[in-house]
Parts: structure tokens; C-alpha cells; sequence
């Protein structure tokens, strides 16, 4: 019965290769099990991944075995754009992206790259649990993608080889390293700075040659690109904190039984306040490293910074997201 139930929408996700249906394990009644394929970018140690482990147990614990998810790390099936766009065709169920790499499909997720749009942490924490939030991860449906959950990604801050940053007056005729970003390169004009587009891959070098001055990156990435052994200034800005989001294809949402469906979504909400317990950690650990290798951790006086980047908002470019750059800062 469970079977030709959802035959059609099966057949339909087999074919493309989103999940399978497998013999359950230890069955003797000829019990099956539905598996989501879920691939992301990430090596195994990375608390994204370590949290979609927790994803994957507790919804086999939820359905009893009747759904599981299978876990492709290291992009073995394609980096974050390649999971992405393949989820949006219904070849792949699940994937972790930037909310960076939706603007192009949800012109909201903008708002995330404004800098200080959130007050604090807690601020941020809010608004994505809240109404907000909930709609954000709604969003995607015309694309064929519905966010489940969001995962921490830290807050970007300053880290800087020659001189400290201490105050909004530090930027100014700074080489700073940006993503290859709009907003980003923004908010560096707005600082008095000189935005530099460089690859990751080339920033270490880069840095060490004087090519840029300074980059801007949450810690754990300043510790896992070794960029502590030539910036040895760290100043906590937080100017952005640009969320992850798990996302899964809607074709692949709608072949599923509601049973499963609210138990992916109670697995994914769990694994998000995991995730985040892990990324705190993380984080902790990377600034103990960076303190230990010689690196001055400041903080630095943030009103300069907050109005410098003021007006950011009021281009035009960006009046798609004011309504939305509103209401998160109505929310107390």
C-alpha cells in the first residue's frame, strides 16, 4: 500500500536520481526505505556536515527507519553552484548553500550582504526564526527549492598585515580583499577603502606579497587558510553575517509522504541548533589559535563603520530589499 501510494512521484525521483527505495534494513515483510541523496562541499569535520550526520539519524529515528538520507561530502557531486542547480532540476534532493549564491534567484536574500542589517547575534537569531525567516526559506518555491533550515556561517570581519583597523579612519586607502560581490565592493567604497575581487585560492599570497592590505572573513576561515601567519590584526566589525541555508528540491518535497515530510523538517530543525553549537566552538577554537600565533584581536568603536555604510541601502540598486531591510530592523 505505502509503496503504490507514491509510485508515480517515486518513479519520477528515481529517474532523475534525487533518492531511491531500498530494502529496509533488518525487514522481513518486505519493509522499504526512502533515501535522499543530500551532496555539499564541505570536508567531514566541518560542522555543516557534522550536523547533517545528526540530520540523517534523527530522521531514520523519526520515520523508524522508513526514510534515511545519504550524505556526499568534499563536492564529489559538484560544488555549491552545481548542488544547487542540480536540486533546482530535481537530479539532486538536498544541498547546504550560501545564502550569497540565491541572490539570484530570490532578490531578498540580498539583504543578508547589506552590512549591519543586523544589531547583534541575538538580533539575527531572531529575525531567521521568526516570521521573517520562515518566509525567506519559502521563497525559492517558483525556483523548485524550499529552504528547510538555516545553518550558522559566523559574521565577516577585518583582518589586516601592515597596520591595525581600529577605526572607520584605519580603511581608508586600504587594499581590502571582497568577494566578487557588488554589495561587498559597496560597503568598501562607503568605508573609504579600495575593493580588491581576489579568488580565494590566490588570497594567502596576495597578503603575503602586499597585493591587498587586508581581507574580511569569519575566524574559522582565517584559521583554516593559515592567514594568521601574515595578518596579524583581527577587528571584530561583524559588518555582515550571511547565513547557510539547507535547501531541497519542491519535486522531490512533493513525492514525499507528509509523515516524512514533517519529520525531515523536525530532523532539519535540530540539526540547525546543533550546527550552531558546533560553529561556536569552532570559532573559539580558531581565535585561541590566532591569539596563540601572535595575532592582536580588536574591537574596535563601530559607529564610524555602521555610518559610513548608511546610505548603502538607499541606491536603487537595492530597493527590491528595503521592505524587507525594514522589517528586520523592526524586530526587537
Amino acid at each position: 500500500m505505502f509503496l503504490a501510494g507514491i509510485m508515480t512521484g517515486v518513479l519520477i525521483a528515481c529517474i532523475l536520481g534525487a533518492f531511491v527505495i531500498r530494502p529496509k534494513a533488518g525487514s522481513k515483510a518486505g519493509g522499504r526505505t526512502i533515501v535522499i541523496k543530500l551532496a555539499h562541499g564541505l570536508d567531514e569535520a566541518h560542522p555543516v556536515h557534522q550536523a547533517m550526520i545528526l540530520m540523517k539519524q534523527r530522521l531514520e529515528e523519526l520515520t523508524d527507519g522508513k526514510a534515511t538520507i545519504d550524505l556526499y561530502s568534499g563536492g564529489v557531486l559538484g560544488g555549491e553552484t552545481d548542488c544547487l542547480e542540480q536540486v533546482q532540476r530535481g537530479e539532486l534532493a538536498m544541498t547546504k548553500v550560501s545564502t550569497a549564491a540565491l541572490e539570484a534567484f530570490i532578490p531578498e536574500m540580498k539583504v543578508f550582504s547589506i552590512p549591519f542589517t543586523f544589531r547583534d547575534e541575538n538580533h539575527f537569531w531572531t529575525t531567521l526564526n521568526g516570521d521573517i525567516g520562515k518566509k525567506l526559506l519559502a521563497k525559492g518555491a517558483a525556483q523548485n527549492f524550499q529552504g528547510l533550515c538555516y545553518y550558522d556561517s559566523g559574521d565577516r570581519n577585518f583582518y589586516s598585515t601592515k597596520k591595525p583597523i581600529r577605526t572607520i579612519d584605519d580603511v581608508k586607502g586600504m587594499k581590502i580583499r571582497v568577494m566578487n560581490s557588488r554589495t561587498a565592493m559597496d560597503m568598501i567604497n562607503a568605508m573609504g577603502g579600495s575593493p580588491c575581487p581576489i579568488t580565494w585560492g590566490e588570497l594567502y599570497t596576495a597578503l603575503a606579497q602586499g597585493t591587498v592590505d587586508a581581507a574580511e572573513n569569519n575566524p574559522p576561515s582565517f584559521d583554516t587558510s593559515r592567514h594568521f601567519e601574515v595578518c596579524k590584526y583581527f577587528t571584530f566589525t561583524a559588518h555582515q553575517r550571511i547565513p547557510d541555508m539547507v535547501i531541497m528540491s519542491t519535486k522531490v518535497w512533493n513525492t514525499l509522504p507528509q509523515d516524512v515530510q514533517v519529520a525531515l523538517q523536525k530532523a532539519a530543525d535540530e540539526s540547525e541548533v546543533y550546527q550552531r553549537k558546533l560553529w561556536k566552538e569552532k570559532t573559539e577554537q580558531s581565535l585561541a589559535l590566532a591569539k596563540e600565533k601572535g595575532v592582536e584581536l580588536i574591537t574596535p568603536e563601530l559607529d564610524g563603520f555602521r555610518k559610513a555604510c548608511a546610505g548603502i541601502i538607499q541606491h536603487k540598486d537595492y530597493a527590491d530589499i528595503v521592505p524587507v531591510y525594514k522589517a528586520i530592523q523592526e524586530v526587537k
